[in-house]
């Protein structure tokens, strides 16, 4: 219901982007009104333009509308300079401030006639770039090229025109259709754990009772290095009791101290010999350490189980007032900083699992996909065998959590295999679906889209294998393709209307 509301208050908003058609009939066009449709794409903007056309000492403007590949946003204010090249001889002009952002109006005046291109060149804070539209024609009559516009018109009576300034309104993006390589797919699901090197266990120094006394420790909480988690006394304990221990380390150390002093002094006056010394001092050394090590963990005649790492308590093995002895495991904290994820895959994909070159995980929590190469993660290992109790083959990988995933939870794993076969793939963004049927938008111009039907293959979780359908440079909606496809419902628009001519 939320999606419904959100998609309906969308669309509210990209009908008030362009106003609607005159009441004019605009299947009656004008003779004069038949306009060029320029497209032109480098590796940072994108070009549309509607233009005159170009007649020999006569006027044309050009209205360009320059979009932000990286983004799909327009261009804000820069300085274009467009150039009418013919053969040798050419006209510029230098436009320093759109209409509005992403629209520039220019008026040139050709000086001869002939075939040429056109040429913007783009002066940013951030620097230079230029477009090209080949193929113009500067033509000596205007009734030659006006009907030659009319010919090359892009239109589409089932076309869904969704102007420059809608697609700047939201997240939109198109793409151009290529072949990349794609190989088997293993779809799965995997167990999210702690990696073993991003987990920590902390065990008893000693026997003894656990006590929690208030400390609000569960698993999940989050803890520092050094934090106090809880203690263990061996006070009330008649056998192996660590506050005895404790009592008589310090006792020993304090004696062998006192004893070590004293001989200190008797050897300068050569009353005792220097092995007497020697193993006066070795006492001494002997007890400090056992002490000081015993101290640091010692409070109150209790040990003081502290945290090793900052983290999360991952699990808890003990309860309060549990009697422990000396090396028994008492938690587990983990810095969430590194993650394996535990899959299990069919025998039937045995013979391709030494292909395997990467993996796509979509989060359950956000129902985002990401790269193993996003997380910086790796195989980390595969089975080569199977037992009696788990006929599956174990695969593995490590990832970074730097998206917050959840250690003991589930995501969907796609495992990406090599291979040498190139395929037309998709964007899974760019699919559409109606009745049990894969449509993509086809951009004809980059305001006007017709909706195709598509035969898909596999899919990764980002990208789908495009069987029929589509061929390699052809254009689509990457992005946004359910707004563009919901603003047909508002009926036809004039891809004029709310230009600025």
């Amino acid at each position: 219901m939320k999606k419904l509301l959100f998609l309906s208050a969308m669309l509210a908003i990209l009908i008030s982007a362009c106003g609607p058609a005159t009441s004019t009939d605009q299947s009656a066009h004008v003779h004069g009104d038949v306009k060029l449709q320029l497209v032109s794409y480098n590796q940072d903007f994108e070009l549309y333009a509607e233009a005159d056309p170009f007649v020999l000492e006569h006027a044309s403007e050009v209205l360009g509308h320059f979009t932000f590949l990286e983004d799909f946003k327009p261009l804000g204010n820069a300085s274009i300079t467009m150039s009418l090249i013919i053969g040798t001889k050419g006209v510029r002009q230098t436009v320093e401030m759109p209409v509005r952002d992403g629209i520039y109006l220019f008026s040139i005046t050709p000086v001869t006639s002939g075939r040429g291109q056109l040429i913007f060149d783009i002066q940013t804070d951030q620097g230079e770039s230029r477009l090209i539209v080949d193929g113009i024609i500067v033509y000596d009559e205007d009734h030659d090229a006006i009907h030659e516009a009319e010919k090359n018109l892009i239109a589409d009576p089932n076309g869904i025109v969704f102007t420059k300034e809608q697609s700047w309104r939201i997240d939109f993006s198109t793409t151009a259709v290529t072949e990349r390589d794609f190989g088997q797919v293993i779809k799965t699901g995997a167990l999210l754990q702690a990696a073993q090197d991003d987990k920590q266990s902390v065990v008893a120094r000693t026997g003894g009772v656990v006590l929690f006394e208030g400390e609000n420790i569960y698993e999940g909480t989050a803890v520092g290095r050094g934090d106090k988690l809880f203690s263990i006394s061996g006070t009330s304990l008649a056998g192996d009791n660590s506050h005895v221990r404790f009592v008589e380390a310090k006792n020993k150390y304090e004696e062998s101290l006192a004893n070590y002093e004293r001989m200190k002094t008797l050897v300068e006056e050569k009353i005792v010999t220097q092995s007497d010394f020697l193993e006066a001092k070795r006492e001494y050394e002997s007890a400090k350490v056992i002490y000081e090590s015993l101290a640091q963990n010692f409070e109150g005649g209790e040990q003081l189980v502290k945290s090793p790492v900052s983290g999360f308590v991952n699990h808890i093995y003990v309860t309060n007032g549990e009697y422990v002895e000396a090396g028994q495991k008492l938690l587990d904290i983990a810095e969430n900083k590194k993650l394996v994820l535990l899959a299990d895959v069919q025998q039937k994909y045995a013979s391709v699992l030494p292909n395997i070159i990467s993996a796509n995980i979509r989060s359950i929590q956000d129902q985002e996909t990401y790269t193993l190469e996003q997380l910086n993660g790796s195989l980390t290992s595969y089975g080569r065998s199977v037992n009696h109790n788990n006929y599956l083959i174990p695969v593995s990988f490590e990832i970074e959590n730097t998206i917050g995933l959840v250690p003991g939870s589930f995501v969907e794993l796609y495992i990406i295999t090599a291979t040498d076969h190139p395929v037309l793939t998709v964007p899974n963004n760019a699919l559409l679906e109606e009745q049990g049927k894969k449509f993509v938008l086809v951009q004809l111009t980059p305001e006007l889209f017709v909706k195709r039907e598509v035969t898909t293959g596999a899919t990764d979780g980002l990208r789908t294998e495009v069987q029929l359908g589509l061929s390699v440079g052809d254009r689509l909606v990457s992005e946004g393709a359910i707004l563009v496809k919901l603003s047909q419902a508002a009926g036809a628009l004039d891809p004029h209307a709310g230009h600025v001519h």
